[in-house]
């Protein structure tokens, strides 16, 4: 039998319905990991990934929580734990974004809610999260964050300030609970096939774009992405936390980032 990275592990995988947040889900049970699976609104993605996870010989739950209202999030928690008895490893990698020209013409309450899901909620995730790993001697923390925490783009303000946010809260955690055998680290993706891009990369002169911009040349997928979330899950990297890992084909050197 084929030794697994995360065996009997227990995940909460936010944005498990598609994308990244699918892809994460869909290794974590191959490797030997039970996976509940939140979602907002696509209820029959989180199905359709949960499906895939039973398929795998590993247990799935669904949760459906809106994370634009950070208390939701807490919310969300407290069923999971009605569900589950511990969880091992949380990744927070539901996210959005906003889309105005330039940053002055976006509206307060839309930078709230990007804030809220991409920044707040998670926060809310972390805190209940650590503490309950704290008090059964140790766990993973993985927060899926973006290129633009260290980058910035036109029109971009709350989506940078959040995912910069991310970066400092990962880091802070990272420091004061170490101490107690949790692990607390970044994801930060560049340009990747998921269906919020799907779309804009059919278009010839996107895809031209982003073969010139990305030294790779090209966008990465979703299991790229997943790949780096289970080393961090995992015992390989038991010695790493406090990090952001950049899984971007070489995106931000080019854009002149840390």
């Amino acid at each position: 039998m084929l030794e697994v990275k995360l065996p009997n592990k227990i995940a909460l995988v936010t944005g498990a319905n598609s994308g990244i947040g699918r892809a994460i889900a869909l290794l974590f049970a191959r490797e030997g990991a039970d996976v509940v699976v939140h979602y907002w609104q696509d209820v029959d993605g989180a199905q359709r990934t949960a499906t895939e996870i039973r398929a795998c010989g590993r247990r799935a739950e669904i949760v459906q929580s809106d994370l634009s209202e950070p208390q939701n999030a807490s919310r969300m928690f407290d069923r999971v734990l009605q569900i589950v008895d511990r969880i091992d490893v949380l990744v927070n990698n539901a996210g959005t974004g906003s889309a105005y020209p330039d940053s002055l013409s976006t509206p307060l309450e839309d930078f709230m809610r990007v804030m809220n899901v991409n920044l707040v909620s998670p926060w809310v995730l972390c805190q209940r999260a650590a503490t309950l790993m704290a008090e059964r001697g140790g766990g993973v923390i993985i927060n899926i964050s973006s290129v633009h925490e260290d980058t910035a783009t036109p029109g971009g303000a709350a989506y940078g300030a959040s995912k910069a946010g991310l970066r400092s809260i990962m880091r802070t955690l990272a420091v004061e609970l170490a101490p107690r055998g949790i692990r607390v680290n970044n994801i930060a993706p560049g340009t990747i096939v998921t269906p919020m891009t799907e779309a804009a990369l059919l278009d010839p002169g996107t895809m031209e774009y982003v073969r010139r911009r990305i030294p790779m040349g090209r966008p990465g997928m979703p299991e790229e992405v997943a790949n780096v979330a289970l080393f961090l899950a995992s015992d390989d990297a038991s010695y790493v936390t406090g990090a952001t890992y950049y899984v971007d084909g070489g995106l931000l050197q080019r854009m002149g980032g840390v």
